[in-house]
């Protein structure tokens, strides 16, 4: 049986700062210009997406919202080159997506994107200090065993270094997915429907440390969300309205 999350989350005056990694530029790290994504139906194509233009800033923080089926993971998707649109073109840290092959865009996401997943996606078979891990090893990290348990202690878990992902709670296993995906020092990080799978008060939680994290890092951050409290502390956001974009206020 795990502890609760409110009674494991760390208050935020333990957490320190990291060194700044990432100063803020007004250089824009991704855009995307008339991008579209189809896909075939029975009785045709089914158009997800449609002439989608975006340009985010260096140390932005983005939130796309929209309903259900309104395209949101499927953005963020192309926008981190996970996927290839039906048409259109996207620059990802001044690369352009469309010239790489996949392990092109596989390197160019090593150790500068991390990502944050509603699943958590942890390694089943891995303890939380190995998932945390795992990215700096791959990314060719020094003093990846050091950095990685910084980021456990980061996220108040040193306590949980050996335990197994199945013997975590929903947000505990969030915040190693945090520190996971802020160990490399990434320049941008994804993050699909991060509260999506915790409850209220957890999800509050994870908001806070989130935001912490992201802007002690100065790190860019894209994120998609349903939630209007986690899309009110981005400095703007995108609406998605049957996979055409709307520009909300900002915040």
């Amino acid at each position: 049986m795990t502890l609760t999350d409110s009674a494991q989350f760390p208050a935020k005056s333990k957490l320190a700062s990291p060194p700044l990694l990432h100063p803020l530029t007004d250089k824009g790290v991704v855009s995307a210009r008339a991008l579209s994504q189809r896909v075939p139906i029975a009785d045709g194509m089914l158009t997800i997406l449609s002439e989608v233009e975006l340009a985010v800033k260096a140390g932005e923080t983005l939130a796309i919202t929209g309903a259900s089926g309104s395209g949101k993971s499927t953005l963020l998707g192309l926008l981190a080159g996970l996927d290839h649109p039906s048409s259109g073109e996207i620059d990802l840290l001044g690369q352009r997506l469309g010239d790489l092959d996949e392990d092109a865009r596989a390197r160019l996401r090593a150790g500068r994107i991390g990502f944050v997943f509603q699943s958590f996606q942890l390694l089943p078979a891995l303890t939380a200090l190995e998932n945390i891990l795992l990215p700096l090893e791959l990314a060719g990290r020094d003093n990846a065993r050091e950095r990685a348990t910084h980021w456990l202690e980061r996220v108040g878990l040193a306590a949980r270094a050996s335990h197994m992902p199945r013997q975590l709670s929903g947000g505990e296993q969030q915040r190693i997915a945090l520190a996971r995906a802020f160990a490399t020092d990434p320049e941008i990080v994804f993050a699909d429907e991060p509260t999506g799978n915790l409850d209220a008060e957890t999800g509050a939680r994870i908001i806070d440390l989130l935001f912490e994290l992201n802007a002690s890092a100065h790190t860019t951050l894209i994120l998609v969300t349903h939630d209007d409290a986690l899309a009110s502390r981005c400095q703007r956001r995108l609406h998605l309205v049957a996979g055409r974009m709307q520009e909300a206020a900002r915040a």
